[in-house]
């Protein structure tokens, strides 16, 4: 993470906001993905408004002790090399079922071809990999983390 570079983006930002709403604003800075062509092809997407949502392993919250994210939370969005790119605020989190998740949500993902078909495919070979690590095989009633974001600053 090059620490520098999201400190500066944050305080830009901040500057944007009303002083009462920064002194109280926070941030969580990640990339998305397990390796750099991911990461780096889902940031251009949500640079490009193409991306508005994403949805991760409820099991990986729990498995890591992390909180869920929670509406109104701002999320600088990195490169795989943590270069920072843009600031999200999250508008609205659900926890459901995989097999649950709508085409609506599928498509706000902005992925390939924003089809629910791809969305699914991709999204079980991604599960997969990332429950590999814990000897655990992904199963379509797992429930996941589907959560929408704006895009608020760009730097």
């Amino acid at each position: 993470m090059n620490e520098k570079s999201v400190k500066n983006l944050w305080q830009n930002f901040l500057s944007t906001l009303n002083p009462e709403e920064a002194k109280h604003a926070t941030y969580e800075a990640w990339a998305f993905g397990d390796g750099p062509e991911l990461a780096n092809e889902l940031a251009q997407l949500v640079k490009s408004g193409d991306k508005t949502a994403t949805c991760s392993l409820y099991q990986s919250y729990i498995d890591e002790n992390e909180e869920l994210p929670k509406v109104g939370e701002y999320n600088i969005i990195t490169d795989w090399d943590g270069q920072p790119i843009l600031i999200t605020r999250t508008m609205k989190v659900e926890l459901i079922p995989f097999n649950e998740v709508t085409k609506e949500f599928a498509y706000k993902e902005g992925e390939g071809d924003k089809s629910y078909d791809y969305w699914r495919r991709e999204h079980i070979k991604f599960f997969n990999r990332e429950l590999a690590d814990k000897n655990q095989t992904f199963e379509e009633k797992m429930y996941v983390v589907c959560e929408e974001f704006k895009v608020v600053y760009e730097g």
